[in-house]
């Protein structure tokens, strides 16, 4: 099904005819509206959403399984009539989709907040083991010479991101494709979100200037379990810093890695408390990120994994300004709602933000008598020694 069909040439029936007879399966008759499997009687029925009424649509109630094609064009009223009508004992819905907008209907329905009956794959033509060369090479093209166009026509990115999220997909996306070598003159950053809620995952975030180097994740830990690990990544690993958000349970760890000697290296942040540039950001968590966004977007590249989940929480993240003209975040609990889960991921890289860590360990000043405040402003006329 589609939201507009008006032939039986705007349908996908030439595409499964045309697989029928080059797989040649005898077992299809293929009729000039529809497509019967004479073994099992099974029906294909090809229909446009628009041209039906209400209760056309309503006698489809006996239908196995449903394949809205083009599912970026079916609009919200077409949607609200079909899904309660399919409801056939163990019968699917089964929606291919390329976004144009953030605010299309099929996605805002099913997809922005997936529940347990909803399974999303993201599908591009990399995972196409047909795909030919020629493909590839139109796709690189692209790619090289207009990156927002490839994300979107290539990579089902929405063409226009809305303008109240923080980070954009394009900074991200590049950030995944790069390859950055390491640099051996780079500190060793560790961010730490300790889980606050059962179903939420401690994750440690590991950072050497323009490389994100990997993510661990544990659930179900609990303080002692945590510091015994943050123990273990400092002796074997030798961070300069580690950023713990110290929020909720989190300060139970550092008071226990404090305690076994850490305290140089431990540095606790709370995320709401007040900005070290408090005439620009609402709190030290939106200061973090926007210094992670200004990381993202450096010229000369920066590398994250390959991660979808840690580029679906960089994405998400809403910004406003309070009554003073600060940046500030939504919070926490909003974001989780959308995504079905805490950005801890994208919370950790962030934490790598709390201080300036330079590259070079001859530039890094020593500020006895300097406030943090005039740290933070003199790190801003060499951001990129982070």
């Amino acid at each position: 099904m589609r939201e507009v069909q008006e032939s039986i040439k705007d349908s996908v029936h030439k595409l499964l005819s045309d697989r029928i007879k080059f797989y040649e399966l005898s077992d299809y008759r293929v009729l000039q509206t529809q497509i019967i499997n004479k073994i099992t009687g099974t029906n294909f029925i090809f229909k446009g959403l628009s041209e039906q009424s209400a209760q056309n649509i309503k006698s489809l109630e006996g239908i196995d399984i449903v394949w809205l094609e083009e599912a970026q064009k079916i609009s919200k009223h077409s949607w609200d009539i079909l899904n309660p009508t399919v409801r056939k004992k163990g019968s699917e819905i089964w929606i291919s989709m390329n976004r144009e907008t953030e605010h299309d209907p099929i996605w805002q329905a099913v997809a922005q907040n997936p529940d347990k009956h909803t399974l999303i794959v993201k599908v591009n033509y990399t995972d196409n083991p047909f795909c030919s060369e020629d493909i590839k090479y139109i796709a690189e093209k692209c790619r090289n010479e207009n990156f927002e166009d490839y994300v979107h026509i290539w990579l089902g990115a929405p063409i226009i991101q809305a303008n109240n999220k923080l980070i954009s997909f394009v900074s991200v996306e590049k950030a995944r494709k790069n390859s950055i070598a390491e640099n051996s003159s780079s500190p060793l950053i560790i961010g730490l979100d300790v889980a606050r809620f059962g179903d939420d995952a401690t994750v440690f975030c590991f950072r050497c200037g323009q490389k994100c180097l990997r993510f661990e994740s544990i659930k179900g830990a609990d303080n002692v379990e945590v510091a015994n690990r943050a123990a273990f990544f400092i002796k074997e690993y030798q961070p300069a810093k580690v950023f713990i958000d110290a929020g909720g349970v989190g300060g139970g760890v550092v008071d226990i890695l404090n305690a076994r000697g850490f305290k140089r290296i431990v540095y606790p942040v709370m995320f709401g408390e007040r900005a070290i540039l408090a005439d620009r950001y609402h709190n030290r968590r939106a200061e973090m990120w926007d210094n992670l966004k200004l990381w993202l977007t450096k010229k000369d590249g920066v590398e994250i994994p390959d991660d979808e989940a840690l580029c679906n929480e960089l994405c998400d993240v809403a910004k406003k300004y309070d009554n003073k003209g600060r940046l500030q975040l939504e919070e926490k609990e909003e974001i989780k709602k959308r995504l079905g889960r805490s950005p801890d991921k994208a919370d950790a890289l962030a934490l790598t933000f709390a201080m300036p860590i330079y590259e070079n360990s001859s530039a890094q000043k020593e500020y006895a008598s300097d406030s943090l405040e005039a740290i933070f402003r003199e790190n801003e006329k060499h951001f990129d020694n982070w």
